[in-house]
């Protein structure tokens, strides 16, 4: 079932073309204030950090109420240290997922970011964003891996958040084989039916599939306006040939992170 926020999430006309001649898909979070979407998006939010269903017996014996536990231990740190950053980036890449799940039909299971952090306001290593589709029920070469990386720009900065993404990216086929083991190794924990699709992507040489890239800019609109996006290189991406770019933007967006992730804890 697709989240109610989703409806918000609308590709525009614009069209960023850089100097080589990249086109760059711009996206707008058009957010309101509609508690009822809000309430339905915070819970889908916090999820991803921890199940409701498991937070009393996580939350037994601290001393703590649900958004005591949740605010204080699960979610970055609102104010502390790279807390907010954290927030930024986890939110980015929380709606870069539901992008590909519900905008573009692929399979994307979150268990291997954001469940067992150590550190909550230290994000893992790793590929930010991983989806998975399938042209049949055996193995073929038309099965897609596609592989983003999302940057956040929810604060002012001068760096090209888009560049960073397309160069991170880049790296994502050192770090691909970390990622799928570790998202492997948390779905056994639930189903092992879920643990075999991610297993048809661990070997190629046997089982040829089709890599995708994506590079993400999550970016506030004020944020955006200064940002020289047309000027992302690609040229020097491993896999240029099929690598998507796209930046999403919006109005007051770090003041919808917290108040997103304040939502999330006191409705808990």
């Amino acid at each position: 079932m697709t989240p109610p926020h989703v409806k918000w999430l609308n590709k525009t006309k614009e069209v960023i073309k850089t100097a080589e001649g990249v086109l760059v898909e711009v996206w707008e979070l058009n957010h309101q204030d509609d508690p009822a979407v809000l309430s339905a998006w915070a819970k889908h939010f916090r999820q991803h950090y921890c199940l409701d269903e498991e937070l009393p017996e996580l939350v037994s014996g601290t001393g703590k109420s649900h958004s005591q536990f949740l605010t204080e231990i699960k979610f970055p740190s609102a104010k502390l240290g790279s807390g907010p950053a954290t927030r930024s980036g986890d939110f980015g890449e929380i709606l870069v997922a539901d992008y590909l799940e519900f905008v573009l039909g692929y399979w994307c299971p979150r268990e291997h970011r954001y469940e067992d952090r150590i550190n909550a306001n230290v994000s893992d290593n790793g590929s930010d964003v991983v989806g998975f589709r399938f042209a049949s029920e055996k193995p073929s070469p038309k099965d897609e891996i596609f592989i983003v990386e999302s940057k956040s720009g929810l604060r002012p900065t001068k760096e090209n958040r888009l560049q960073t993404a397309v160069t991170d990216s880049g790296k994502d086929r050192l770090r691909e084989a970390m990622t799928l083991s570790a998202l492997k190794k948390r779905l056994l924990r639930k189903s092992r039916d879920a643990a075999l699709k991610v297993e048809r992507f661990q070997n190629e040489a046997d089982r040829p599939f089709t890599r995708l890239s994506g590079a993400v800019a999550v970016l506030d609109e004020l944020t955006a306006a200064k940002m020289e996006l047309d000027k992302t290189q690609v040229s020097e991406h491993p896999n240029k040939d099929k690598l998507k770019l796209v930046v999403i933007k919006g109005i007051s967006m770090m003041d919808l992170v917290h108040s997103l992730y304040e939502r999330a804890a006191n409705e808990a």
